[in-house]
């Protein structure tokens, strides 16, 4: 950073008037080069991203393909181009994947934001004077483009999600999600032609529009076309998170309307928690001590650190009540266990306690995060924190730190990670300089194997250094699906792929990143200014008043009436205003046998056995054993030991006792490493006092493969537990359902003024 800081000011020194692209390091030398056009803080970035993760899964796999262009192949597209002129074709990996899932994954990976200014616009132009919801929703129906933001044309601050209550003006620069823009669209070429021939080509509505084969084509079918008006009242709500819907018949849904009108919109359970929690608070909080204030965090451990509202407490926790490992005069408590949470864990595990590490902590704590709904944060550090590090987290609720390192089972048992939710593993700075480049993610790819096998089920979300050593997660030495995919991957660089690893599982699950994939957002920005600012939108580093917010939904069984994404997207503008831009889908995966996986093998062979020796019955003994284990490489070697074994105790036993004995030694065989490694972890917890409930759960675990759809097509089918990305409209401006403003209950502060609050 210093170095790079002394570059910026030469620059400057020599050019004052050249833009100045600067990427730096640590959050803490932002103020340095404030004077650059733009700036990204890798830190800052990454521990916002790594928080979203645990809220809202695989937001990193989601900016990364935002930020990147994805590469078409053009050859198949030679009629599509003939036709409209366009530039932009899909991905030749959703061409020439075998698989359903890596074709959807791979045509949604071609969405990008972009920008227009609504009155040259065709998606846009005729929603002026509406609402923002309704230009969204009715944009996405017709064209198959996610309206997420606009800005003001004598405003510099962009707006996510400005809600139902933004009327469209005709100056407004308009911030969407496609799979190209506009200019190089089949709806732009097809309008030039038509105001070129008005008496062929008039446009009489969407139903007459002659390219809707070709949008179709391209997964952004465009439906219900013959009537652009949106169905009768409202039947059910879609529950958030689950409440109504419950009816068999398909119900209908509330059209959006053109001028919001808060009457006949709907509350969301989210805001309407809030408003609960803000006004009287309920028992259990009160005698727990829940009854947080809003506020701006009164310490930042860095200059130029965005002020965010967030839950806070009245009073900052002691010190020593920090340490979620040692007792102290306040509290007895020496592990996660004893604390009682009611929400899962998310433990971040990290060398030091660096400043970034506060962006990973405010995200997570934001004003517009329900209060029932907030993780513990528990910060496993290989080194005790600086005292001004802990000054800044001690007003935060919920916020523990514990010194130790995943190395030591002792100390993960101790900082709960038998009841996470989320394990965060951050790349540590001393590996960073290896000698060899991609040895430098050797100990931390090592270190998560190790809690992948104690602790199958845990999420684990880890950074590397280098991209190309997420091949290693989670690792299979027998694994036929990953080797295909690694052919995969390989095959995609030699052809100069730029997102080359974008099939392999740990990243398509949002479950490996590394900052150098944010590498391309800087050079975005050269042609999209806007790039980095809506990046920090979406991360919750920046608060603009009046601008959403990300979050997500969870697709439960109640919530399957609504049954497409176009449903959907109808459903939520016109009930809570949010505006989803994509789906998290996780689907069962069948992997190949390995050697891990052999007590499963061993149930199947034991099932076909029978089956088989029916029809061999008539050859020979000798000859219907091998072909039995043919099929079975894996189990030949102890088979063959236990034939011998068998066939000498054979004559002092009888058919039963003999079928007993044979019973107890597969039984013996079946205890797999997954049991050993069970009992080494249920030992240890017993050792050091803690209770082993709730271990068991951790192991089950069942092979999935997790991907995501950015913008999906309008007609795409909604799975169970599918996880929906949200824009939610910023409740200081917007509430559903309510008359006057609420900002007078959420000013609620410590140690500030209101009014200069609300003006911040």
């Amino acid at each position: 950073d210093h170095q790079t800081i002394l570059r910026a000011w030469a620059v400057k020194d020599f050019a004052p008037n050249c833009p100045l692209y600067v990427q730096i390091l640590k959050p803490e030398n932002k103020f340095h080069i404030k004077f650059a056009d733009h700036v990204v803080c890798e830190e800052e970035f990454k521990y916002a991203m790594l928080a979203l993760n645990c809220i809202c899964p695989a937001t990193s796999t989601l900016i990364t393909l935002l930020v990147h262009t994805s590469r078409g192949h053009t050859a198949p597209w030679e009629a599509f181009r003939q036709l409209t002129g366009t530039k932009q074709t899909l991905n030749r990996e959703s061409q020439q994947s075998p698989e359903q899932w890596q074709k959807m994954y791979g045509r949604c990976s071609g969405n990008e934001v972009y920008h227009i200014n609504l009155e040259e616009s065709t998606f846009f132009a005729e929603y002026e004077g509406k609402s923002f919801t309704y230009a969204s929703f009715h944009a996405h129906k017709k064209f198959g483009v996610c309206l997420i933001g606009v800005r003001k044309e004598d405003n510099k601050n962009i707006l996510l999600n400005p809600g139902p209550r933004y009327i469209m003006s005709s100056t407004d620069i308009c911030f969407y999600i496609n799979i190209t823009k506009e200019e190089n669209s089949a709806f732009k070429k097809q309008e030039k032609h038509r105001k070129n021939h008005e008496s062929k080509l008039s446009y009489h509505g969407a139903s007459r529009l002659p390219v809707h084969s070709i949008i179709a084509s391209m997964g952004t079918v465009a439906i219900d076309l013959q009537d652009t008006g949106c169905r009768g009242p409202s039947g059910a709500t879609l529950a958030l998170p689950a409440e109504g819907g419950k009816e068999g018949r398909r119900p209908s849904i509330a059209p959006v309307l053109e001028v919001a009108d808060s009457s006949s919109l709907h509350t969301c359970d989210l805001l309407s928690d809030q408003s609960e929690d803000e006004t009287t608070p309920s028992d259990d909080e009160v005698s727990a001590g829940l009854e947080y204030a809003k506020g701006y965090p009164p310490y930042s451990p860095y200059i130029g650190s965005s002020p965010t509202f967030c839950h806070l407490l009245h009073e900052k926790v002691p010190f020593c009540c920090l340490r979620l490992d040692k007792g102290c005069q306040h509290n007895y408590y020496e592990d996660a266990k004893a604390y009682g949470f009611k929400n899962k864990l998310i433990i971040v595990a990290a060398e030091t306690a660096g400043n970034g590490l506060y962006n990973f902590i405010v995200p997570l704590r934001a004003y517009y995060r329900p209060k029932k709904e907030l993780n513990p944060i528990v910060l496993l550090l290989d080194n005790p924190p600086d005292m001004h590090f802990l000054d800044a987290i001690c007003w935060f609720p919920m916020v523990y730190y514990m010194v130790g390192s995943i190395d030591n089972l002792d100390d993960l048992l101790r900082c709960g990670v038998t009841f996470a939710a989320n394990m965060v593993v951050v790349d540590k700075e001393s590996t960073m300089s290896a000698e060899e480049d991609y040895m430098a993610d050797a100990k931390t790819i090592v270190n998560v194997q190790t809690l992948f096998r104690l602790f199958s089920s845990l999420s684990i979300i880890t950074e590397l250094t280098h991209p190309a050593n997420m091949r290693f997660m989670q690792f299979r030495a027998k694994d036929c699906y990953s080797l295909a995919l690694s052919k995969l991957e390989k095959k995609e660089r030699e052809k100069g792929s730029n997102l080359a690893f974008m099939f392999r599982l740990p990243f398509a699950a949002g479950r490996v990143f590394s900052i150098s994939m944010l590498d391309t957002l800087l050079y975005q920005s050269f042609v999209k200014d806007y790039m980095i600012s809506i990046t920090r939108l979406l991360l919750g580093l920046d608060t603009t008043p009046g601008s959403g917010f990300l979050c997500s939904m969870k697709i439960t069984e109640e919530d399957l009436w609504i049954r497409t994404y176009a449903r959907l997207y109808q459903k939520l503008c016109s009930s809570t205003g949010d505006i989803p831009i994509g789906v998290y889908r996780t689907e069962s995966q069948k992997l190949a046998t390995s050697e891990s996986q052999i007590s499963i093998s061993v149930e199947e062979w034991e099932d076909t056995k029978d089956t088989k020796d029916q029809f061999s019955c008539r050859g020979n003994h000798r000859n219907s054993t091998s072909s039995d284990q043919s099929d079975h490489p894996l189990l030949r070697r102890k088979s063959m030991q236990w034939a011998r074994r068998l066939s000498r105790r054979a004559p002092r036993h009888s058919a039963k006792t003999a079928e007993k004995i044979n019973q107890q030694r597969m039984n013996l065989y079946r205890r797999s490493e997954r049991q050993e490694l069970a009992e080494l972890v249920k030992n240890r917890m017993k050792h050091l006092g803690l209770s082993p409930a709730g271990y068991d759960e951790m192991n089950d675990h069942q092979n999935t493969l997790s991907y995501i759809l950015i913008n999906p097509s309008p007609d795409t089918r909604l799975e169970l537990n599918d996880i929906v990305y949200l824009i939610r409209p910023d409740p200081l401006t917007y509430v559903p359902n309510a008359g006057p403003s609420r900002k007078d209950s959420f000013c609620n502060t410590v140690g500030q003024d209101t009014r200069e609050e609300t003006q911040l």
